[in-house]
């Protein structure tokens, strides 16, 4: 009963919802959301149920289905159900499984929303989720802001088992009997968050059997102060940027010398423009060496240095998007897509048959710096498996892209050779042989 009512109390301090909000619950069939739906039935909310079948798992996906579907009509609640070619998803954009299936089910959400009044969609992350992320965007690298794990509201999102921990919620399953899936899935490693739940947390709590208690306690206190940075952030942003005509501009100069200006300048473009920690780190180094002209992207905006200041403004639809790759980058930015580049031996490569959204070419014929940019009328290669060249226009009209597709298609150029159309035909010229001894595997992932 602890759990209950630590649960309608965080609710209600956090300001959650209320009894008079229509909930849709995310419901997997795992113990975390099985728990979530009997504590709202009996804190007697208004809700709804959803549950996603990715179909990724044959037999075990449809019995998760089956089982939210008969607790759903047990508890007498309107139940949506939707199955997803999640696969095929995969094949067609290029996203690695979790940002295909994230992508579905939230676009998915939304629109029950819209379509069926609900305002609140509530997910049963707990806070061995979060701090599970924590070392997660740690071990990838991040700012400030990714060590605070997972919000607990975010626009009609909430978590409302942020207080409890995965033992809470298994007792409390045990206890109430409540029926529950285990996805089989979460016993391997190979991915990222198993390796950290199977392999890094086990460790440290060995180390401090109050792992839990001080990582909430540490998440707590770095979650206090971005709060106090963002706020430190916006008095600077009021006084050091204006706007005129929808072009941004920020004034360098009036930011305080003795505040860290790398940092300030990536909090503001990032916050209001999405600009990544990669592309800012090298726009300040721009701005260093006083290089007017030069121009960084982020999905919709365009930044330009301008004489010691930064105009950003919107992405103009004859902009080429034109970046510069140099050789040890790991990743670049295009789009509403990063480009991971990864150099390697030739005897680390098993196949050199890879999906669309994977280049294997022959690191030694590249002429660096790369250049990545929106394909322009006149482009040509020499597709994979080819011998003669073709337009790149033709190739996209072939493989029968669409208008809105073609805008956005970026190619990856050597000197002024094509070495990829981005995510569709790497350039036979630059393929691996028996001479190859250096190989540079580049894969887009869908932002």
């Amino acid at each position: 009963m602890l759990l209950l009512e630590e649960f309608e109390k965080y609710v209600a301090q956090n300001e959650l919802f209320g009894h008079d909000d229509k909930i849709l619950l995310t419901v997997s069939g795992g113990v975390d959301s099985m728990v979530m739906m009997s504590l709202f039935a009996a804190s007697g909310y208004r809700f709804g149920v959803a549950h996603c079948n990715f179909q990724l798992r044959g037999q075990e996906s449809d019995e998760d289905e089956a089982l939210v579907a008969e607790q759903a009509r047990r508890y007498g609640v309107e139940l949506f159900n939707r199955r997803f070619d999640t696969q095929g998803e995969m094949e067609r954009t290029g996203e690695s499984m979790e940002m295909a299936a994230r992508r579905l089910r939230y676009t998915w959400f939304r629109s029950l929303c819209d379509e069926h009044g609900y305002n609140v969609i509530a997910i049963a992350h707990h806070i061995n989720d979060s701090i599970e992320t924590f070392f997660i965007n740690m071990l990838r690298g991040t700012g400030l802001r990714g060590l605070t794990g997972i919000s607990v509201q975010a626009g009609r999102i909430v978590r409302p088992l942020m207080f409890a921990t995965r033992k809470d919620i298994l007792d409390y399953a045990t206890a109430h009997r409540i029926p529950y899936r285990e996805d089989s899935s979460n016993r391997s490693t190979k991915y990222l968050r198993n390796k950290v739940r199977l392999g890094i947390v086990p460790m440290l709590r060995e180390i401090n059997p109050q792992f839990t208690t001080v990582m909430r306690r540490n998440i707590s206190r770095l979650t206090d102060a971005q709060t106090f940075i963002d706020r430190s952030v916006e008095l600077i942003r009021r006084d050091a940027m204006t706007e005129q005509g929808g072009l941004y501009t920020l004034h360098v100069d009036r930011i305080d010398a003795s505040l860290p200006l790398g940092y300030v300048v990536y909090e503001i473009l990032n916050s209001m423009f999405g600009f990544k920690g990669d592309t800012v780190d090298a726009l300040c180094h721009a701005l260093q060496q006083n290089n007017t002209g030069r121009r960084f992207y982020s999905r919709e905006w365009v930044a330009t240095i301008d004489r010691g200041r930064i105009v950003i403004g919107r992405i103009a639809d004859e902009d080429t998007c034109m970046t510069q790759v140099e050789q040890g980058v790991l990743r670049s930015y295009c789009g509403s897509s990063v480009l991971h580049y990864e150099y390697c031996d030739i005897d680390m490569i098993d196949s050199v048959t890879t999906p669309d959204n994977v280049a294997l070419v022959d690191a030694d014929k590249l002429r660096f710096p790369l250049t990545l940019r929106r394909w322009q009328q006149g482009d040509w290669f020499v597709p994979f498996g080819m011998s003669g060249r073709k337009k790149v226009s033709d190739f996209l009209i072939d493989a029968k892209v669409s208008m809105a597709e073609k805008s956005r298609q970026f190619v990856l150029l050597s000197g002024d050779d094509v070495v990829w159309v981005v995510g569709r035909r790497a350039d036979d010229r630059f393929r691996l042989t028996r001479q190859t001894e250096n190989v540079l595997k580049i894969t887009r992932e869908i932002l």
